[in-house]
């Protein structure tokens, strides 16, 4: 059986880096306030850019959350490739949420977009279309098309994409992250349900998010 882990994401090694080698100067000048502020720093950026293992539900018909944090919305939006409505399932990170991103679906990169733009809070409803952004388009094995939006935040000034068109990826794999607080939008194609409410907890790669419809 294999043990359960807890990592850091490899793009989390330079802020950690610096943060570290500063308090450690600092303390070698006697700056006992600022060495104390940088190993704060070293902290929160330990605990930031934690990557966890997960374990993530089997089975055909299941779709998982794509990014720890809170359930914000449930409802139909302009599906970011198409235009056209489709639910939507839209998820909010704050600064101490994991910020690991996952596939929800086994299936292949089949587009990506990505739009620069502002930085107002990810959990006001204008942040879908005027925040800097990056859009994936996934086909799963049934052939159903997914969309999926990493939106940078009030804070966020940095959205990291680990896939090309055409990469395949298994249900619950990483594909990037979003620096400091953030959200992530799924689009669900036609015949899925969600499976969580407004207001509920999720976590990457683990929560159930939608699910087929079997009737």
């Amino acid at each position: 059986m294999r043990k359960p882990s807890i990592g850091i994401t490899p793009e989390g090694a330079p802020c950690i880096g610096l943060c570290a080698l500063a308090a450690l100067v600092f303390a070698v000048l006697d700056s006992g306030i600022l060495a104390l502020v940088f190993l704060a720093l070293t902290v929160f950026s330990c605990i930031f850019f934690r990557d966890p293992e997960r374990i993530v539900p089997q089975g055909s018909g299941l779709a998982v959350s794509p990014a720890d944090g809170k359930v914000i919305k449930v409802t139909a939006m302009p599906d970011p490739f198409t235009g056209k409505p489709r639910l939507c399932v839209c998820v909010f990170m704050n600064v101490f949420n994991v910020h690991v991103n996952r596939s929800p679906v086994e299936g292949r990169v089949t587009d990506i977009a990505y739009h620069a733009g502002k930085f107002f809070n990810a959990s006001l409803d204008k942040a879908s279309y005027d925040n800097e952004r990056c859009a994936y388009q996934i086909e799963d094995a049934n052939g159903g098309t997914w969309s999926m939006v990493q939106i940078a935040g009030l804070v966020a000034r940095r959205i990291v994409c680990r896939v090309d068109i055409g990469d395949s990826l298994a249900r619950g794999e990483r594909f990037g992250l979003i620096k400091f607080g953030s959200r992530v939008d799924l689009y669900l194609p036609d015949g899925y349900e969600p499976q969580v409410r407004v207001g509920q907890t999720v976590l990457a790669g683990q929560t159930v998010l939608a699910a087929a419809n079997k009737s």
